[in-house]
């Protein structure tokens, strides 16, 4: 099998920006359609926040493991895997006719997507190590990442209302066997690194346990507050096993899920802080629009997605601008403007009024900031991976993803809850707007607080295809 393979980059990037694209698209394309759902299958108001949490739960949770299982057992085989699953999970969600189907088929989408992403990350950072390749792959990999989930409420929105809901499922289907087919014939089957020991069961059953906990208390803060004992008891206990986590890593004879000498690399570091806080904000700030668009400026779900796509279009345009400016500059300089640019852009958006108009209100922000985005995006991948060792890449990968869906897990719950508090009992047009603006207005102040990360922690130059190596006494 290994042998009979060969390293396509073309079609490499190909399966990639596919795969990418499908799971940004997933992540948006089911809310707009959520009000159908709900009158389709007859889920409660708390029920139906699960079709949207079960998925992140999974998610969330896995994606360490993910990783570490690309690593371990190759990443075509893992990403094929995936892929299988998301599809099959899909092709289930779309025949639901009970809530609790469509809710199993969510949290089976998220554990196939906890595959396959950072598997596929991996596979592009193996196969562009360094030069003007990787800056132009990573490019194309944060556009199609970008624009997946901004054209997932296009794409929600028109399918919801023309063709039915289930059909929010079912697009997921031919674009995971087009991915599949991509990665099938045209990514190397390459044999993973030697083994260094056994499994790392109990570090996997901690750090899983544990984000999953994390992420369950963190979107349940709906339903029950920051204060109230259940949330404040579920937090707890995610931080107590994520510190046991921590321990068996320091400590294990066998091959550790994640080996913790990895944050001696500042790039890893740092990035990862970065990318946690551009997580937060970018999904506070897309519900925030959504929101905005709909329940203030009366825009249905099918115009709504419509006015993103100019969102969409900046963060292209933003990653094309990162791909010839990657060239010559480095990727902290990139990622450092690209955050401060879409903090005004958010900033901008805080100026929202209860008779505001998409054209004065709406599109000028959405520019500044898409482009904003579009620049860091690919530079802050690439800098997550740089120096870290081929057998690690996979892990490296897989923590970049969890520190986004963990920051987004995170931004939604705590700006949400900001928001609600501003807003009051009256949910007038004046109340909730005033409530967004604050929640955009912190969504931009945590992105200059990523800008200062960038700055202050990641180095002037990333050397990039250089394995970080294994220091005395830091497993």
């Amino acid at each position: 099998m290994y042998k009979k393979s060969a390293v396509r980059p073309g079609t490499t990037l190909a399966a990639v920006a596919v795969v990418q694209f499908l799971v940004s698209l997933d992540l948006s394309v089911v809310n707009v359609g959520l009000p159908r759902i709900a009158d389709g299958l007859g889920f409660g108001p708390v029920g139906l926040t699960w079709v949207v949490h079960a998925y992140a739960l999974t998610f969330g949770a896995l994606l360490l493991l993910g990783g570490k299982l690309a690593d371990r057992y190759g990443r075509k085989r893992v990403l094929l895997l995936g892929l299988g699953l998301f599809a099959l999970a899909s092709l289930l969600g779309g025949f639901a006719t009970e809530p609790g189907h469509l809710v199993a088929a969510r949290a089976a989408q998220g554990v196939g997507a906890a595959a396959l992403a950072p598997a596929a990350l991996a596979l592009l950072t193996a196969t562009f190590p360094s030069g003007r390749a990787r800056v132009r792959a990573f490019g194309i990999w944060s556009a199609m990442n970008a624009a997946g989930g901004a054209l997932g409420v296009l794409v929600g929105g028109l399918l919801t209302e023309y063709a039915g809901w289930r059909w929010v499922m079912f697009v997921n289907v031919p674009i995971a066997l087009v991915a599949a087919a991509l990665a099938w014939r045209g990514v190397a089957a390459v044999p993973p690194a030697a083994r260094a020991g056994r499994p790392d069961v109990l570090g996997a059953v901690l750090a899983t346990a544990g984000t999953a906990l994390l992420v369950f208390g963190i979107v349940r803060t709906e339903q029950y507050p920051w204060t109230s004992q259940t949330t404040v008891m579920t937090l707890v206990i995610a931080a107590a096993l994520l510190a046991a986590f921590l321990l068996v890593e320091r400590s294990t004879a066998g091959e550790p899920l994640l080996r913790l000498g990895l944050f001696a690399n500042r790039s890893v570091a740092g990035a990862n802080a970065y990318n946690l806080l551009v997580g937060a904000a970018m999904a506070a700030a897309f519900y925030f629009m959504s929101l905005y668009l709909q329940r203030v400026l009366g825009t249905g779900a099918a115009l709504t997605g419509l006015q993103f796509l100019p969102f969409a279009l900046g963060v292209v345009v933003g990653s094309v601008l990162a791909i010839r400016l990657g060239y010559r500059l480095p990727p902290r300089t990139l990622m450092v403007a690209g955050a401060l640019l879409t903090a005004a852009g958010f900033a901008w958006f805080s100026l929202i009024s209860p008779d505001g108009a998409f054209p004065t209100h709406v599109l000028g922000p959405s520019i500044v900031a898409s482009v904003g985005f579009g620049l860091c995006l690919g530079p802050v991948v690439s800098t997550a991976t740089a120096g870290v060792a081929t057998h690690e890449t996979g892990t490296a990968s897989g923590l970049l993803n969890s520190s986004r869906q963990i920051g987004a897990s995170l931004g939604l719950a705590a700006l949400g809850t900001a928001a609600q508090h501003r807003t009051g009992p009256a949910a007038t047009p004046a109340a909730l707007t005033d409530g967004y603006a604050l929640g955009l207005g912190l969504s931009a102040a945590l992105l200059v607080a990523a800008a200062l990360i960038a700055f202050t922690v990641l180095p002037a130059k990333v050397a990039t295809g250089q394995p970080e190596p294994v220091r005395e006494g830091v497993r």
